[in-house]
């Protein structure tokens, strides 16, 4: 029996979190063989990916970085939790549907508590966001295509692993896709970044410099 949009949102959501509970039991500095992050080791469990998860080795992180890592996370995994919620032009709810903007707005607003405008290129200009250069791409960041002949015209969240999350057109639902489809390499237009997850900094050279001085 196929169900209905928002029972198969439901549907997901109740498997994902039941995923993530059990992921994030995982330590910080998981064995190789644990296959690391638990955002990329959730998306290969639901079959969200397209190419396997290569197991890298786990990096000595200090306290600031593990915090910016770990908001960013709770990001990606709040968007995930959508998968399956229809579009709806205008849309910016899990039960009426969502579009992109729509989409980008509920998250941001829920897992970092920061109001971005509607529009996706309102978006792209808001306060409290900086660009990103593609190379630098990290989970949690908004990535903008031109797919009406406007430069900033749709927007999604990017999850990692060259994959980002959407609300695509009228007739779809949320999903992920992957940006390295060439269409999507044609029209990717640029990112940005909160300055919330982003102003937890490791103190500089010189700043390090002048509290060895004071002592």
């Amino acid at each position: 029996m196929r169900l209905r949009p928002i029972a198969l949102a439901h549907h997901l959501r109740r498997s994902l979190c039941a995923t993530v509970f059990a992921l994030l039991a995982v330590p910080a500095c998981a064995a190789p063989d644990d296959n690391g992050d638990p955002v990329m080791r959730l998306l290969a469990d639901k079959h969200l990916m397209d190419r396997p998860i290569v197991p890298l080795p786990a990096p000595a992180e200090n306290r600031l970085l593990r915090q910016v890592r770990e908001r960013a996370s709770d990001m990606v995994l709040t968007a995930l939790n959508f998968v399956g919620v229809r579009y709806r032009r205008g849309g910016n709810s899990e039960e009426n549907g969502f579009d992109c903007s729509g989409f980008t707005r509920f998250v941001f607003g829920n897992s970092l508590g920061l109001a971005l405008p509607r529009r996706a290129d309102e978006q792209a200009a808001a306060p409290g966001l900086v660009p990103v250069r593609r190379e630098d791409l990290q989970p949690g960041d908004l990535v903008f295509f031109n797919t009406l002949k406007r430069t900033f015209s749709h927007v999604g969240i990017y999850i990692g692993d060259n994959r980002f999350i959407h609300a695509p057109r009228p007739g779809g639902e949320v999903r992920t896709e992957d940006m390295a489809y060439t269409y999507w390499t044609k029209r990717y237009t640029g990112a940005r970044r909160a300055e919330l997850v982003t102003e937890a900094k490791a103190p500089t050279a010189d700043a390090e410099m002048a509290t060895t001085t004071r002592r």
